[in-house]
């Protein structure tokens, strides 16, 4: 019998410590949720002049769309793709759309995600003025993934694997 008295308090004083942890759980999140919805409402009011970048001279910023213009699909600019490429890819998709020079700066930045985006963000206000200038200066920034033609030296590291074809080996390349 004293054994069950014993347990039945240690329950009754498990349940207590259970219930003024759930208490101190619900009383925490009650207040990282205020604190969740403070932060959120600051950092809204407190925008910097970058949340809205506007690196577009105020030509480019009051051209509007036609009415009827189709957006030309084009592929987001990664950065892992050569520049030029891109670049190519995308004038001919305009040449096809149509468009001012204005309407191809902003379809332009259109294409752009992660790193592309916060370069262009970055850019001081009222930068941009023609769409060539905008090339060049995104051909500026990425230089560095422009396809590298191959060298003669490339060829030194060829080598055919252990058991591969001859026929293999030549369809490699």
């Amino acid at each position: 019998m004293e054994e069950i008295e014993a347990f039945q308090i240690a329950l009754e004083e498990h349940a207590q410590k259970n219930e003024e942890l759930r208490k101190t759980n619900e009383e925490l999140r009650k207040s990282l949720h205020r604190h969740d919805r403070r932060s959120s409402k600051e950092r809204s009011l407190n925008l910097s002049a970058r949340d809205n970048p506007k690196p577009f001279s105020q030509e480019i910023m009051d051209e509007s769309m036609p009415p009827h213009y189709i957006t030309p699909k084009i592929a987001f600019f990664t950065r892992i793709e050569d520049p030029e490429i891109h670049l190519t890819t995308f004038n001919a998709q305009m040449i096809i759309s149509g468009g001012s020079d204005a309407i191809r700066c902003k379809m332009f930045m259109g294409n752009f995600i992660g790193k592309t985006l916060q370069w262009f963000s970055g850019i001081p206000d009222g930068q941009i003025t023609s769409f060539p200038q905008f090339s060049k200066m995104f051909r500026e920034q990425f230089p560095v993934n422009k396809v590298k033609p191959p060298r003669l030296y490339d060829l030194f590291s060829v080598r055919q694997r252990e058991g591969e074809t001859r026929k293999d080996y030549l369809n490699r390349f």
